[in-house]
This record gives structure tokens, C-alpha cells and sequence, in this order.
């Protein structure tokens, strides 16, 4: 489909066996080795004048498709050639009941920034898929819980922000809060209270440490461990 995006002729529809000799296949077989993944691109195809023109003038967008095609399969993060990735920007990796969503609140973005840096058409996602998290907001927005008596305009004007801009950056339509509701405080300079992090299955100080932007003797100082050692469900504090 990259490739077809690109102008290239593809074909839809692929034979299994060899038409003039049935007990032979038709297609190129791949090798089971067991631990690397085999891969066979087809650029096009040359038959003609035509074709030859075709690969000549287009064989680095056919090549770049291919790239794009393949760190898309293997959930990847794609950046196009000679485009930098902005300082401060993290790769997260997709955890099990993860959502574009839930990711845009856990780093203070939103889902449609998070789609376009990762080249996302849609808002699947698998475990172990490696997403780009902009930076634009990652230092600045903190969580605040709601706490009995809050309004808007009060924790406004406590972080020094406006009910519209905190709004904006929840998706809120009301001014109705409820007790323990978590909130996205915009370009707050108060000092951010640690995030609480809940480990779950796969999950590593190292890995941990890699998604949330800190180091692993950082989150171990502030909960006081003594091992790398995580069980699922335990909740941590990141700095």
C-alpha cells in the first residue's frame, strides 16, 4: 500500500502454486529460520521501457515506502528522512489497556498530536507498539486531583492559568468537577507532584525510567528501593 501510495504499480493478488507445474510454487518462498524474521520487497517490476522509467525516477520514494512500511508492521516510531526529532521527545511503549488517550493525559498532549508525530491513521493500538510522545508540553502541564471545594477559577488562579485553558487541555464542556477527577494544569510553574505509576506485566525500572523521561536511580531514591525487583499491581512514584 506504501508503495502503491508512492505511484508504484502492485499487485493484489498472489499465486500459490506454478501454473504449468502444480507440485512447485509459483511465488518466492521465504526461509523459517526460527529467529530472524525473513522479509522480501518487491519494488516493481521491469518489463518495459515504461517500467525502467518508472523505478529510475522514483526508486528513492519506492525505497522510503519501504522503510515506512516496514517500521509501521513492527510498530515502530517512523521519521521521515531529514526531519529531526525534537528535543525532549520519548518513546513509549504500548502497555496492556493502554489507549491514545489515556497516553495524551498520562503526558500532558493530546490524542491528534500523538497521531501525527507516529504517522497513525487510526487509534489502535497493540502491546509492545513504540509510540513518539511530543515534547511541546512534556515539562510544563502536571496533574492536580480535585479535592472538596475545588472550582475551576480557584485552581486557575492557584497555578496561574485560565478555566478556559484548563478546559481545553482535558476536553472539559462543563464546569462540574467531582471529588478525586485528575486534571491537566497548562504551563503551571508550580512544582509538579510526583506521577503515581501502578507496574504492570513486562514492566522494568529501566523501561519505566524510558517512557517517563527519568532515570532508574531516580525513581529508586524517591520509593526507597533497594532491588530492581517489581511485582505487577506495585504502585511507584515517578519523579
Amino acid at each position: 500500500d506504501n508503495l502503491a501510495a508512492e505511484g508504484q504499480k502492485v499487485r493484489k493478488i498472489y499465486q500459490r502454486r506454478l501454473p504449468s507445474n502444480q507440485t512447485k510454487d509459483y511465488n518466492f518462498l521465504f526461509r523459517d529460520t526460527g529467529v530472524t524474521e525473513p522479509v522480501i520487497v518487491e519494488y516493481g517490476f521491469i518489463d518495459n521501457k515504461s517500467d525502467i522509467n518508472r523505478v529510475v525516477n522514483n526508486y528513492e520514494k519506492y525505497a522510503e515506502a519501504v522503510v515506512k512500511a516496514v517500521t509501521q508492521y513492527k510498530g515502530l516510531p517512523y521519521t521521515a528522512p531529514n526531519s529531526e526529532i525534537a528535543e525532549g521527545t520519548i518513546i513509549y511503549t504500548v502497555q496492556p489497556g493502554d489507549s491514545l488517550w489515556s497516553i495524551s493525559r498520562e503526558y500532558g498532549t493530546t490524542v491528534n498530536a500523538i497521531k501525527n508525530l507516529n504517522g497513525l491513521s487510526s487509534d489502535l493500538l497493540r502491546v509492545g507498539q513504540q509510540l513518539l510522545i511530543p515534547s511541546a508540553q512534556l515539562s510544563t502541564n502536571q496533574t492536580y486531583i480535585v479535592k472538596a471545594g475545588d472550582t475551576l477559577y480557584a485552581i486557575a488562579n492557584k497555578y496561574g492559568t485560565t478555566v478556559d485553558d484548563i478546559k481545553n487541555l482535558n476536553n472539559l464542556t462543563s464546569n462540574i468537577l467531582s471529588i478525586g477527577q485528575q486534571l491537566l494544569i497548562p504551563g503551571s510553574n508550580v512544582q509538579a507532584s510526583p506521577t503515581m505509576y501502578v507496574v504492570k506485566a513486562g514492566d522494568s525500572l529501566w523501561r519505566i525510567a524510558r517512557n517517563f523521561n527519568t532515570t532508574v536511580n531516580d525513581i529508586r531514591k524517591l520509593n526507597n528501593l533497594t532491588t530492581d525487583l517489581l511485582s505487577i499491581g506495585q504502585v511507584l512514584m515517578i519523579p
